[in-house]
Formats: structure tokens, sequence, C-alpha cells
């Protein structure tokens, strides 16, 4: 069963993770920003932030892997990310491929406005493109167990 609500949208890296917002009724997911931190504890202060703000139903998780379909090296941290979130929060933790949405998202600014992109902007829509993908067509999606 596809949870409704709001839902919090993860794009999940080494150094910075891209957060996204987004509702099941509206069916639109937003960028929110980047958590900009190494460290786990770090980055789940700002998460209990989030979570507090938006009480989320359920949280989706990019999971990377390669455009030729081989496993990613993020991967793996991504779904350890995953299950500690649902660890945490006792919600339903989903896992989307994320297959070029950095990509996806580095075009998206290019076309939105001339100045220079930041980093973090770049994981935020990363992070919505991810979410939306969710959205759109839930069925793509793995549960965390």
């Amino acid at each position: 069963m596809t949870p409704t609500g709001t839902l919090i949208g993860f794009d999940f890296g080494e150094r910075r993770i891209g957060v996204a917002v987004g509702e099941t009724e509206t069916g639109i997911a937003n960028p929110l920003g980047a958590i900009d931190a190494a460290a786990n504890d770090e980055r789940f202060r700002e998460i209990e932030k989030l979570v507090n703000e938006w009480r989320p139903v359920a949280f989706v998780v990019g999971r990377p892997r390669h455009a030729d379909d081989s496993e990613h090296v993020v991967a793996k941290l991504a779904e350890k990310f995953a299950r500690r979130l649902a660890a945490r929060y006792k919600v339903p933790v989903v896992l989307v491929d994320e297959t070029l949405t950095s990509a996806t998202a580095e075009a998206s600014l290019r076309g939105a406005r001339a100045g220079a992109k930041r980093k973090g902007d770049v994981d935020a829509v990363a992070a919505a493109i991810i979410l939306q993908s969710y959205l759109d067509d839930p069925s793509h999606a793995r549960a965390v167990a």
C-alpha cells in the first residue's frame, strides 16, 4: 500500500544529502536544500528538524547505479542510510533508482538561471527528481526491510 500524505525525498551522497518534500495528494515534489555534513550525527540532527517540521508519512531515498546498470559504490551506503531512517523514524522507506538524476538536475538548473549553481542546489533538485519519480509511479520503488 502506498502511503498518503507528506513525503521527504533524499539524494544521498557521502558529503551532502539533497532533500525534497512532496505531497501524494498533489503529486508534486519540491527541492528543499541540502544537508552539508559528512558526520552521521550531524546529518540526523538536520533530518530530525525536517521530520519535526514536515511530519512525513514516508521517506524516498535514491539508490544510485551506473548508466550501464552496474552497482554504484554509493548504493550500499544509500541502502544503509535508508535502513537507519526506517529504524529511527518508524515510517516506511522506499528506494528509487536515481540513475542520471544529478546530470538531469544540473541541466535543469543551467536552463533555469544564468548564474553559478551551488552543489547543494544540484543535490536538492536531484532529490526532487527522485521524489517526483516515486510520486509519478510508486510501483518502481523497493521497500526497505
